[in-house]
């Protein structure tokens, strides 16, 4: 009988003290919970996962899903005070990730991504140290997770763009992916990015908004695929309406790319119900719209209410300064005063732009109005407009060096766009001998562009010195994101 006792005592203190183990469930609920997430339609994706975590308390997908809260919050927002209220929370959700079993896929994968995310944010407040770190894990955790479940297709999409990204890091933050030891390949990078975004895989078709979404930029601003980029965002129909993640990436690269009647039509017939997550960076766009195209009041009032809302740094010194340009072009000159002492107080120098605004401030020089026109028109997709101006003009117009260099370097620019490649390089290196020795970024940039269209012409050895020439040149403006281009412009052309 007390055997018996003993028998029944055992299996009752067992079965109060063992846990249940905590699986990745990938579920209907959670799986609609995600896809309103990544529409920026937090409250109700929110509410989603509280029902998956009332289904079942030991699946750890909601709380992986829950990261992408904070990452859109933390990213798009920037509010140092929200930063220190979630950091601690990422953290405790990784040690809760990690209590997950390492025979799923997923195990690797959550925390892969959760750690990327994590790098984003640590990077909008310049915690890159940290940042840097915790790519090494995620691109470790993800290494490991394709020799482990070789079939698991999600494993590309985040190595894929790792790869990528990793390729191509400038000469200015090579010291840490040196100290972390980490390399990877553009080509492979992109190409496993590519065919996870066009796959019909169960998990492509489910993860394929943020595959459109990692894809199409790193295509664009990585590969030099901008043409590809497009031609995904038009074939795969992406929601730009609904969805305001992918809204967000197509609006923001028609403006890089200067279709701006694309991009404002986008920003303008998007889906405006509240559901939506606010965000500021719609008032960002318009306002370098309206810039571009020489609207400078209404340029003003969409920064301006930008400024308003964006408690962040990341750029904050560049809007100021483009700010002070709408005023400047305007000639108020009091209000353009008032935006210089703006850059000198606010934002930080963790871009170049914002760099380059701290150091134009501090010059206390306007630029040349006619030429800051033919850029911005340039900038826009303006082409004709802006040659109308250049043409008003004569090099010997000008007296300053940097007004002659800027003048013939916008030349380059223009006829670049306007695919008369013959004529583009032709100013290109005229603007490479005459600022090779400067300060400014133009020759630097013209280097970097020669070799863009050589390698567009097919003529990859005509375009490796160029992009060689234009990490070569040292101390000018924009010098981490130039060499980074031309980077991506070598391993392009197999060097």
């Amino acid at each position: 009988m007390m055997r018996k006792y003993t028998i029944l005592f055992l299996f009752f203190l067992a079965a109060s003290t063992s846990k249940a183990e905590k699986v990745y469930e990938y579920n209907s609920t959670c799986q609609q919970a995600y896809q309103e997430l990544l529409k920026l339609k937090i409250n109700s994706g929110m509410a989603l996962l509280e029902k998956a975590k009332q289904q079942n308390p030991d699946n750890l997908i909601p709380y992986y899903l829950e990261n992408y809260i904070d990452l859109v919050s933390l990213f798009f927002n920037e509010d140092a005070d929200d930063y220190m209220l979630r950091k601690p929370k990422i953290e405790e959700r990784i040690k809760l990730l990690e209590q997950g079993s390492q025979n799923s896929p997923f195990y690797r994968y959550c925390l892969s991504m959760v750690y990327v995310q994590k790098a984003f944010i640590e990077i909008k407040f310049a915690e890159n140290w940290r940042a840097s770190w915790d790519v090494r894990k995620a691109f470790l955790l993800t290494k490991e997770n394709k020799r482990l479940f070789q079939t698991f297709t999600p494993n590309d999409l985040l190595y894929g763009g790792l790869q990528a990204i990793i390729a191509t890091i400038p000469s200015g933050y090579s010291l840490f992916a040196n100290l972390i030891g980490l390399s990877g390949s553009m080509a492979d990078g992109l190409t496993l990015l590519k065919n996870f975004a066009y796959s019909t895989d169960p998990y492509a078709k489910l993860f394929s908004n943020e595959s459109a979404f990692i894809y199409c930029y790193i295509a664009y601003h990585v590969g030099n695929r901008k043409t590809d980029a497009f031609k995904f965002i038009q074939e795969r129909k992406i929601d730009v309406v609904n969805n305001y993640l992918l809204c967000y990436m197509a609006a923001n690269l028609a403006v890089v790319d200067k279709r701006l009647d694309l991009a404002k039509n986008i920003i303008q017939n998007r889906n405006k119900s509240p559901e939506y997550f606010n965000l500021p960076i719609w008032d960002y766009e318009l306002g370098f719209i309206n810039l571009d195209h020489l609207e400078f009041q209404a340029a003003a009032n969409y920064l301006e209410s930008y400024l308003a809302k964006f408690k962040g740094n990341f750029y904050t010194k560049d809007t100021y300064l483009k700010l002070g340009w709408c005023y400047y072009l305007q000639g108020n000159m009091k209000a353009a005063e008032a935006t210089r002492l703006s850059i000198l107080k606010k934002g930080s120098t963790d871009t170049d732009a914002d760099k380059q605004a701290l150091k134009d401030a501090k010059s206390g020089v306007w630029p040349n109005a006619l030429l800051l026109k033919a850029r911005l028109l340039s900038d826009g997709g303006y082409f004709q407009e802006a040659l109308a101006f250049l043409n008003s003009k004569n090099i010997n117009s000008f007296v300053l060096e940097e007004e002659k260099l800027e003048y013939q370097y916008r030349y380059g620019r223009i006829y670049d766009d306007l695919n008369k490649n013959e004529q583009a390089i032709e100013y290109y290196n005229v603007a490479i001998n005459l600022g090779i020795n400067r300060k400014e970024y133009y020759a630097a940039r013209a280097a970097l562009q020669i070799g863009e269209i050589y390698e567009r012409e097919g003529k990859k050895k005509l375009a490796i010195p160029y992009f060689e020439k234009c990490i070569s040149l040292k101390d000018h403006e924009y010098k981490n994101s130039l060499d980074q281009r031309a980077k991506a412009g070598l391993q392009r052309c197999g060097n």
